[in-house]
């Protein structure tokens, strides 16, 4: 699925009736107007421009953090990479509720976000302890060791690494597992694989994986660099080109189409793409799964233990949405007319309910969060989820529980909103 330096279709087929001046304009807390559907919308796409420009800003800085590593291969830049990579997921993470009810980021963020992964698609891995998807011909692939690979019946050149070829590698063969891009293409680099199972511990790759002549450790280390750089590089153009789809007055762009179009389509967007990462993505898909499997498969940034951070960040996605407001990776803060306004102005007891249900869903993160940083004792989400872990499975199903009881509020705002049939995906579970 390639993506790469190419516009949206549709932005390009609207373009000619599209036109900067009706980009409305951010708004102001000075502002004493009551916010409208049409100035929340504005305002919407205002968080998503900061949300995503911090997701560029950091993964600009973890490129050449990486850059660092490749040239210098010590243990500080490896350290400095990851800490890079931590820092980039932030932002990033908390930009997926546009994903849904947003076709044109929902069809683009498989090549940034795509999980589970087959990671031996990309490098060598532990053949006792590698689990992947039964039937997958490009699960051991292994293109940093290869100058050719077949996969699904193609023979194909990756001889040369570019951000172009790996784009085109992503999902090869039909598999979804077979993710070669994006920013766990990246984790799975720079830790390697997590080997520990349940037990506490990371992926441990050596620095030496990037060493260069007789110091490099498990072949292939001018490969492994080549790809990590056009990894983070395609990684920094698929951002660039997002930023640019929210951008204000820009004639042609997403942010045109969705601020000239219907505001109750534009508010539906909103509330559905709200329901739909809480109920079928972030409680189902991303904990629900990993917990009633026993499965650290399904860990989402698997790799590193960092899941605690990407559901938190997925769930603060979630509440500013929902308040308008989003505090930038410089410390500023974007705010303005949101959801809360108008559901306030049309049911405050309404408002006061599922304000309070989002606090109590970053309070249940935010336990699962601090469990895993605890200095004493550390329970990263892969131990959490392991078998006969009472503890572990409490806190889990604490932020789940907390994520369905929200979801239903945020059901209830999308009707006082004139919106009847919200239908947030709940892919496929039941809860």
């Amino acid at each position: 699925m390639t993506r790469l330096f190419r516009p949206a279709p549709l932005a390009l087929t609207i373009a000619a009736t599209l036109t900067a001046g009706c980009a409305n304009a951010p708004w102001s807390s000075d502002q004493a107007e009551p916010a409208t559907k049409a100035s929340v919308v504005s305002h919407y796409a205002d968080v998503a421009h900061a949300t995503y420009e911090d997701a560029l800003i950091t993964a600009r800085a973890l490129d050449k953090a990486t850059d660092r590593l490749i040239a210098n291969p010590t243990e500080a830049n490896l350290a400095a990479a990851k800490d890079a990579w931590l820092e980039a997921r932030v932002p990033y993470q908390q930009s997926e509720v546009f994903r849904f009810g947003n076709a044109i980021v929902d069809d683009w963020e498989g090549q940034l976000n795509a999980w589970p992964l087959d990671e031996g698609l990309i490098d060598y891995v532990n053949a006792d302890d590698y689990q992947y998807e039964l039937g997958n011909a490009g699960a051991t692939a292994n293109i940093i060791a290869s100058n050719n690979i077949t996969v699904g019946g193609q023979d194909l050149d990756v001889s040369r690494l570019t951000p172009e070829l790996l784009a085109n590698l992503n999902e090869i063969g039909g598999s979804e597992a077979n993710v070669a891009t994006g920013y766990h293409a990246v984790e799975f680099l720079l830790w390697g694989q997590d080997l520990h199972g349940f037990e506490s511990g990371a992926g441990e790759r050596p620095v030496t994986d990037f060493a260069k002549g007789g110091d490099c450790t498990n072949g292939n280390c001018d490969r492994r660099a080549q790809y990590l750089d056009a990894v983070t590089d395609l990684l920094i153009s698929d951002l660039e080109w997002m930023v640019a789809q929210w951008a204000p007055e820009t004639s042609g762009n997403y942010r045109a189409l969705l601020t000239n179009a219907s505001a109750d389509e534009g508010i539906q967007k909103m509330l559905f793409g709200m329901g739909s990462l809480s109920l079928g993505e972030l409680a189902g898909e991303r904990m629900k799964v990993a917990l009633e499997a026993n499965s650290y498969e399904d860990e989402h940034d698997c790799f590193s233990d960092n899941t605690h951070n990407s559901h938190y960040y997925n769930g603060k996605g979630i509440q500013n949405v929902y308040t308008g407001t989003y505090r930038r990776v410089d410390g500023s803060v974007v705010t303005g007319p949101s959801l809360s306004d108008l559901v306030e102005q049309n049911n405050p007891e309404l408002n006061a309910r599922l304000t309070a249900q989002l606090d109590a869903s970053m309070k249940a993160l935010a336990v699962m969060k601090a469990r895993a940083e605890s200095s004493q004792n550390p329970m990263a989400f892969d131990s959490m989820i392991a078998p006969a872990n009472a503890e572990g499975s409490r806190i889990v199903n604490g932020a789940i529980m907390a994520l369905v009881e929200q979801t239903g509020s945020i059901e209830q705002a999308a009707r006082e909103l004139g919106i009847e049939a919200l239908s947030p995906d709940d892919a496929g579970h039941a809860f």
